[in-house]
């Protein structure tokens, strides 16, 4: 395991509580992973991981076989994940607005979206500030919607931890679901 701040490896309670209804076997990619801390949470549950940032150089280090660090350009004209598809998608603190819809189009069918990033009125905060990083209010919710995503959960919230923030969640499926799975939101 790479030598990080033990505050880097603390994986969001929010992917942590959908982690699971990521259905099993398939490939999750944790988009812009950062030092890997949703990758190894997903690989200790037993899910295959493509761990993708611009850096991976942390990520590398780490000795879990069933992580795959691969280094690129998110935000190039072309999408680079184009012939990708998975059960899973994880994305935190991050937001490139000109391929957030091709994240659902990705997911195979029962797939799972986790997604969790800076909403506007965090600039009171501190940064992310500009506009262009922060979700407009109910974005990630029209994102579902584009998409014919069932919303399993969704939140538009001020948090204090790790630090005050304004923050936007959402876990959505794909049409493929068996079973109900409880709704919730805030806001």
């Amino acid at each position: 395991m790479p030598a990080l701040h033990d505050a880097q490896l603390i994986a969001s309670p929010w992917v942590k509580q959908f982690a699971a209804y990521i259905p099993e076997g398939g490939l999750v990619l944790d988009l812009a992973c950062g030092g890997g801390r949703h990758s190894h949470l997903l690989a200790q549950l037993g899910y295959t991981v493509l761990a993708v940032d611009q850096d991976v150089a942390a990520i590398e280090q780490s000795t879990h076989a069933s992580i795959t660090p691969k280094a690129m350009n998110l935000e190039l004209e072309e999408w680079p994940l184009a012939q990708v598809s998975c059960e899973g998608i994880v994305v935190t603190n991050y937001l490139y607005r000109p391929h957030l819809d091709r994240l659902p189009e990705m997911l195979s069918e029962g797939g799972v979206l986790i997604y969790e990033t800076f909403a506007q009125g965090n600039a009171q905060f501190g940064k992310p500030s500009n506009p262009n990083f922060l979700l407009k209010p109910g974005e990630l919710l029209a994102l579902a919607a584009r998409h014919g995503l069932k919303v399993l959960a969704y939140e538009d919230i001020y948090v204090n931890e790790p630090k005050p923030a304004m923050v936007q969640r959402l876990c959505a499926l794909k049409d493929g679901s068996k079973g109900h799975i409880p709704l919730q939101f805030q806001a």
